[in-house]
């Protein structure tokens, strides 16, 4: 949760400016199939050290994992492009896609990349642990679900939203004395909200904190800083995310 930022986040923030300006094709659209269509499909997954994979090879992070099960089934969906860094909250999430727009407008022009298929959100552990307010997450978390929204070309139906795991079933925790419950009830909280305001939008909501209180805690589930979660933990995120996706993604294009 040390909020430092990364080079190759930074570069891959800039892409998703032009990204964000691409034309995407009409919601819905029921044409004959094109060579586009034929083509994998793109996710983008937003996020913050949970979708970074701090402390894990690129091809153990959740987003991988997930996109790779897809593939397994015939899905044919590209490994994702990841804007996200240690330590971003939902306002530092949201200042970076500013940056990048702004960027975007002074270039003058944004390079076709063509549009995004599949989005993922998973933000607010930070938020949590900064100790924010809950009023302020929501207003927040929504418009970053809105621009989600946006970036799968207005299809609520191609975004999947995960919860925020359990910190306080970490060494990590403990090591600092913080109270395990207190924590627990803050991110019941977050989470309570982030599935409102999914169900509002017609967003998909995965709820993974279970799993990461049953054994987030346990030195196999975690990487040496005794806090973000092994590849082991994440491939389980992966595996409640994929019946969902799967079915967000048989929709057609």
């Amino acid at each position: 949760m040390q909020p430092w930022r990364s080079a190759f986040a930074a570069m891959d923030v800039m892409l998703l400016a032009a990204a964000a300006l691409t034309a995407c094709s009409t919601a819905g659209d029921r044409r004959p199939r094109s060579k586009q269509d034929t083509q994998p499909m793109r996710y983008l997954a937003l996020g913050d050290s949970y979708t970074i994979g701090e402390g894990v090879p690129e091809a153990s992070r959740w987003p991988r994992q997930l996109a790779v099960a897809l593939r397994a089934e015939g899905i044919a969906l590209a490994d994702p492009r990841i804007i996200a860094t240690t330590g971003w909250t939902t306002d530092e999430l949201s200042a970076a896609l500013d940056v990048a727009q702004a960027a975007s407008a002074q270039a003058g022009q944004a390079q076709p990349l063509g549009q995004f298929d599949f989005v993922s959100l998973l933000i607010g552990v930070n938020n949590q642990y900064r100790g924010r307010d809950v009023a302020e997450y929501r207003v927040q978390f929504d418009a970053l679900l809105q621009r989600a929204i946006a970036l799968a070309c207005g299809r609520a139906d191609r975004v999947l939203v995960l919860s925020i795991p359990d910190w306080g079933v970490t060494p990590f925790a403990r090591a600092r004395d913080r109270d395990a419950g207190q924590i627990a009830r803050a991110l019941d909280a977050y989470n309570a909200t982030a599935k409102e305001i999914s169900d509002q939008r017609g967003v998909a909501f995965v709820d993974i904190t279970p799993a990461s209180r049953a054994c987030g805690g346990e030195a196999g589930m975690l990487v040496d800083d005794g806090l973000h979660p092994s590849a082991a933990m994440y491939a389980q995120w992966s595996a409640l995310a994929l019946p969902v996706a799967r079915g967000l993604l048989a929709t057609p294009r």
